[in-house]
């Protein structure tokens, strides 16, 4: 049965879960006119690597990305997955422990840090313990649930916008792309890069089409550009540009007397919430197969409670919110290397088996 909503499903709720928090505040720093052709070359660069990953998988299905790669030898595989599963281990880090100061700073302020930290890692534990078919159907649930109150809020946080302030649309560092090394540009590719490397991971009996995956990523467009937006028509952007969350903000200056919550933000922080639990719950599920793979004998609960485990101890030695920033500028190479060198050396692998398969026969 093809299960391609599913795996859709699951590609939204995880890029919707990491657009609206530190994206806005990277693109904003990167330029002070423009914005939409930063966001606009980020996503091209996305659905290119979608669409080249993809199509390697199914140059080598029924495999996944960790049987090609072994294909090619063991020591080749250790040496290029190694990079992507200390990417996965930072990423798990960095979201456990941001998400967990965004949490106390919006509507949690007496609540101690660390039980909010346990609470994401619990939950995601759990879930990623299930298996992928469940994190499928639980990502069905949560997106039945929450999505529309989602799209509501997201109507609702064009209520204060100043359309003046989409004026200019473009300056000479807009047109240069100069900004495109620069760290602020970098560091926003933590919200693309983490939603599709699961694609490579799915079992043969989880069958998708690659197709609709690719046609599916253009609805995240829209998202990526109110994110950005919403903040700049509601404050301009020498305000906007000062806040570390611009689009929660934004969405705080909205009032609503007929919701049940009294912020429309606690409301959305809840929807978001659900979205980030589920994509750790993937990433640590990746994790754990890539784990299991270099450890046979290794018994997978205990694997993924020891990876919690490890994950709180790192994430209580973080001091503050500027080593979080520290932690995601250190990750920028492994984030290069996980969201383009992944998808070429998969395609390249899954070229030359076809190749070879063609020749065979």
């Amino acid at each position: 049965m093809d299960k391609s909503r599913q795996v859709i499903v699951m590609c939204l709720i995880t890029h919707m879960g990491l657009i609206f928090f530190l994206y806005p505040a990277d693109i904003i720093a990167s330029l002070s006119v423009g914005q939409w052709s930063a966001v606009l070359f980020g996503f091209i660069c996305h659905v290119s690597m979608v669409a080249v990953y993809t199509k390697g998988l199914s140059y080598c299905a029924p495999r996944n990305v960790i049987d090609l790669f072994q294909s090619a030898g063991n020591a080749f595989a250790f040496l290029a997955l190694l990079p992507l599963a200390i990417y996965f281990v930072m990423m798990i880090i960095i979201t456990v422990r941001a998400y967990a100061e965004i949490v106390t700073v919006i509507f949690l302020g007496n609540t101690p840090l660390w039980t909010i930290m346990l609470l994401f890692l619990a939950v995601s534990t759990l879930i990623s313990s299930w298996g992928v078919e469940s994190l499928f159907r639980t990502a069905m649930l949560v997106a039945l649930l929450f999505f529309p109150f989602l799209i509501l809020v997201i109507v609702l946080s064009f209520q204060n916008a100043d359309w003046h302030y989409l004026l200019p649309l473009m300056d000479r560092k807009a047109a240069s792309f100069s900004y495109v090394f620069h760290r602020p540009y970098l560091q926003s590719m933590f919200a693309f890069v983490g939603g599709f490397l699961f694609l490579g991971f799915i079992p043969s009996h989880v069958p998708y089409q690659r197709r609709k995956i690719v046609w599916f990523s253009f609805v995240l467009l829209p998202f990526f550009l109110i994110s950005v937006y919403v903040p700049l028509l509601t404050f301009g952007e020498n305000t906007a540009s000062k806040f570390p969350f611009p689009f929660i903000m934004a969405v705080d200056t909205v009032d609503v007397s007929w919701l049940m919550f009294d912020r429309v933000t606690m409301f959305f922080m809840i929807s978001l919430l659900c979205f980030v639990i589920l994509f750790l719950a993937l990433v640590k599920w990746e994790m754990l197969l890539l784990l299991r793979r270099a450890l046979p004998a290794a018994k997978a609960p205990a694997v993924s409670v020891l990876l919690a485990v490890f994950v709180f101890i790192v994430c209580l030695l973080v001091p503050n919110w500027s080593a979080v920033e520290q932690m995601l500028w250190w990750n920028t190479y492994l984030r290069l290397y996980a969201a383009f060198v992944i998808p070429l050396v998969t395609f390249a692998l899954g070229f030359s088996r076809r190749r070879k398969e063609a020749i065979e026969s």
